[in-house]
């Protein structure tokens, strides 16, 4: 069976709930930790699809992380073999930039914590977005915000990021915010960057506390997203 190739930038922005959906339906994948210095493949020959997880660095600095560059040539292979692609916080802004969208610090300020989001209209009748609440309330943790790329169809706003979710395609999606996190991944964000909290005058343990609240629901949109994500893969299996 082809892996899906999972590009991860820090250990504790991993797949968290959608292993599970993943694992659900039958598939594998593989994790090219990048942040180890492991190497982006050069092509997704004999993978199946290509996730993009989170992570504290910009798009805009190359220079600095030039693996970021491997990482926009993977995704438009990725495209170009028509493979699902999801990308998540960074991720998402790695393929936006990709596509030829710009991303800069968001002047709105950081959206960190529990934030509600809002479904546009074309998430109506979106493959993966359909029949979800028109409002929720997903985990977020960025600073940097996206234009929607040329062609592609915005799905999801919120107060202070005017693009939170977009599909290019119909296999190609981009969320800003972070569908997948489990209570521990919350608390695992918060002890790693606790110093961006203290600036930003969040409290810990309010944060965490308020998973209680938000993850249960949170994990049954989940579910039905990244199993209606990674549909087409299992077609090809």
């Amino acid at each position: 069976m082809a892996k899906i190739y999972v590009l991860q930038h820090h250990p504790v922005e991993n797949l968290g709930t959608i292993a599970d959906a993943l694992e659900a339906s039958a598939l594998a994948w593989q994790y090219i930790r990048v942040n180890d210095g492991q190497p982006v493949p050069a092509s997704m020959k004999n993978a199946g699809g290509l996730i993009v997880m989170g992570g504290p660095m910009g798009v805009y600095q190359t220079d600095r992380y030039p693996w970021l560059r491997d990482e926009m040539r993977l995704i438009e292979d990725a495209m170009k073999s028509d493979l699902p692609v999801l990308g998540v916080c960074l991720g998402a802004q790695i393929l936006a930039a990709a596509l030829g969208a710009k991303v800069d610090r968001n002047p709105n300020g950081k959206e960190i914590g529990w934030h509600p989001i809002r479904l546009g209209d074309s998430a109506i009748d979106d493959r993966l977005m359909r029949d979800l609440p028109a409002t929720m309330t997903p985990f977020h943790w960025h600073g940097d915000i996206f234009d929607l790329p040329p062609g592609a169809v915005s799905l999801a706003s919120s107060d202070k990021t005017p693009c939170q979710a977009f599909r290019q395609g119909d296999k190609t999606y981009g969320f800003q915010f972070h569908f997948e996190v489990t209570q521990e991944a919350v608390a695992a964000m918060a002890a790693a960057f606790a110093k961006e909290l203290v600036r930003e005058n969040i409290p810990a343990d309010k944060m965490i506390a308020q998973s209680d609240e938000f993850i249960p629901r949170l994990t049954t949109i989940a579910d039905t997203v990244f199993t209606r994500w990674a549909s087409p893969i299992q077609g090809m299996s």
